[in-house]
């Protein structure tokens, strides 16, 4: 219950945070050497639905206003979802077996933190409500890289964002809209696997990972909305350097 409650605290401010909630949790069970129900993907999908929860939550009156009257901001949303979801679809079971590795996580936290520093020195003035198809695009086909453990998908889609010159709050709200069908879309597709291959599962701590992540994340997205109107993300690449750092001097020393 306790590794529950810690990994989905974990995942649930990790998602929305430009630091990568992959990356994060396959670290804390391969520091602490944690199985069991934890390294399932009933457990998974219990921590994406926990985040799920938290978007739809926070973002509501934002969905219920495209549905009624902002449907170009909803259009370009099912644009930008678009590349990545069918990436993931085709890609998917290729990432998990392949790109869950130690080495490939700090390599690609600390290239991707050179983008997010890169994408700082646009001008950030456009608004979400002057978003384009092509931006969308631009933005859509950045989320692919997410699929690599360690990319983070709000760090790409946010820099994404910074490039086309959109403001730092406008690229962090397309980015956590953006979230919402694409953590939908894994939820559904690791729970039609679930269903095919059949999978035992404790549902208390089901339960505790999927309120955890849900809190977790609410508190993570009500954060950032607030941090990214007076400050940059130069502290979220000082900190994947950091840690990209300490994987490769983890790795050296467990040779």
């Amino acid at each position: 219950m306790a590794e529950a409650l810690i990994l989905g605290i974990i995942q649930g401010i990790t998602e929305y945070l430009p630091v990568s909630s992959t990356a994060h949790l396959i670290l804390f069970t391969w520091f602490f050497r944690i199985g069991g129900i934890m390294d399932t993907l009933s457990f998974d999908v219990a921590l994406h639905l926990g985040t799920l929860i938290a978007v739809v939550l926070y973002f509501r009156r934002d969905w219920i206003a495209m549905l009624k009257t902002n449907r170009k901001l909803f259009v370009l949303l099912m644009v930008a979802t678009i590349p990545a979801g069918l990436a993931g679809y085709l890609l998917n079971d290729f990432a998990e077996s392949n790109l869950r590795n130690p080495l490939i996580i700090s390599v690609a936290l600390i290239i991707v933190s050179f983008i997010m520093w890169w994408s700082e020195k646009f001008r950030k003035s456009r608004d979400i409500d002057r978003l384009t198809v092509s931006d969308a695009i631009f933005i859509g086909i950045a989320q692919i890289f997410a699929l690599i453990p360690g990319v983070s998908r709000s760090g790409i889609t946010i820099s994404a964002g910074l490039a086309r010159n959109l403001g730092r709050e406008s690229a962090t709200r397309f980015s956590f809209l953006l979230s919402t069908p694409i953590i939908a879309g894994a939820t559904t597709l690791h729970l039609m696997k679930i269903f095919k291959t059949g999978s035992d599962h404790n549902m208390m701590v089901i339960l505790v990972g999927v309120l955890s992540s849900a809190v977790a994340g609410l508190f993570a997205i009500r954060f950032l909305m607030n941090f990214f109107k007076k400050h940059s993300l130069h502290i979220f690449v000082y900190y994947r350097i950091l840690l990209g750092l300490v994987i490769m001097t983890t790795l050296w020393l467990r040779a």
